[in-house]
């Protein structure tokens, strides 16, 4: 039988358990993205899904290993999910397929397969796009004044055709506030149409959805509090010290409740292979995606800022362990200058 290799689960959960509990919390998140965004996030969802499927299909048939048994626990599908909620809901069909081929094969079957990937895989397609096609990454969203509807987002995906719109814009709460508010003020940049949108009527809700998905998550025990809270207060934390000036900072509540920080703090920082494992650990690993993020988002060129934070505090978190796991009972931490009796 085939388990995550840390934090080890007690109990009748199995690891298509907790991986379908995981995307069945997922899905407010993923129905308020539909319904205040595009029909996109849908057919996101479901080129990644197949994608995803007939990826590891594959590969499992190459390496030799049972495909149906590992393709049921559902880890594929996560990662489908992950990444279908975290692209841009008019992006061109084929970078929804590259992302997802990226997941899982770059991000999960190159280090070993399930329980072995060092780093999430969703957010390693994410980065390694955003990075190769930036601009397809930051400009495959609908103008603030324009809903496409389900056909229109077809003929968009498909066929590329932007014409169906008058236009397709990379401004999000975030990039907005961020480019604006070197030359305006507070109050000008909020008189933006995008804020009583995309910003108010949107992202406010989605981020509240992902928030309730990770509530039950909570509450069931497939997650800690330790990461989400960490991650959140760290965030707060710097945006009410360094940005309480709003003419200067983006400010709270866009930080809290715009982009992808709840999705980030409840279902991908907390991926239970490539965080840390201890309490003391998640607190620590928690604490640096939250402080990344607001460093990032305030003096680096990724509004965003959530797949570069995980993925640097992923490649911190085998040394987070080394400091906080427990010690195994029965061993004594090793003393300078020991020296055995018999030398």
């Amino acid at each position: 039988m085939m388990t995550l290799s840390s934090p080890h689960t007690t109990g009748s959960n199995t690891v298509s358990r907790l991986m379908l509990t995981l995307c069945a919390a997922l899905i407010p998140g993923l129905l308020a993205l539909i319904v205040f965004f595009s029909w996109g996030y849908l057919i996101n969802a479901i080129l990644a899904t197949v994608t995803a499927l007939a990826v590891e299909a594959l590969i499992l048939k190459i390496r030799k290993r049972p495909v149906l048994f590992f393709l049921k626990d559902g880890s594929a599908l996560v990662t489908a999910l992950l990444l279908a909620c975290a692209l841009p809901p008019l992006a061109p069909w084929w970078l929804i397929v590259l992302g997802t081929t990226l997941a899982i094969l770059f991000g999960k079957h190159l280090f070993g397969g399930l329980g072995q990937n060092p780093f999430n895989p969703a957010m390693v397609a994410y980065a390694l796009l955003l990075v190769s096609l930036p601009l397809l990454m930051t400009t495959r969203w609908a103008a603030v004044d324009q809903s496409a509807d389900f056909g229109q987002t077809v003929t968009i995906i498909f066929q590329g055709g932007q014409t169906v719109l008058d236009g397709l814009t990379g401004a999000t709460p975030l990039d907005d506030y961020k480019q604006s508010i070197s030359r305006l003020t507070a109050e000008d940049v909020l008189v933006n149409p995008i804020y009583q949108t995309i910003g108010a009527v949107g992202w406010t809700p989605v981020n509240l959805a992902f928030l309730l998905g990770g509530l039950v998550l909570l509450g069931l025990r497939i997650i800690t509090w330790h990461i989400p809270v960490s991650l959140l207060g760290s965030l707060a934390l710097l945006s009410i010290l360094i940005g309480s000036d709003a003419d200067a900072f983006v400010p709270l509540s866009l930080h809290l409740l715009s982009g992808s920080t709840m999705l980030a703090a409840f279902f991908i920082a907390t991926d239970p292979v490539s965080a840390a494992t201890s309490n003391r650990g998640k607190l620590i690993y928690g604490a640096g995606i939250g402080a990344l993020i607001y460093i990032i988002r305030t003096w680096g060129n990724y509004p965003d800022a959530t797949a570069f934070a995980v993925l640097l505090m992923n490649f911190a978190a085998p040394l987070i362990d080394h400091y906080t796991r427990p010690r195994v009972y029965g061993h004594k931490a090793a003393v300078k200058g020991y020296k055995n009796e018999q030398d």
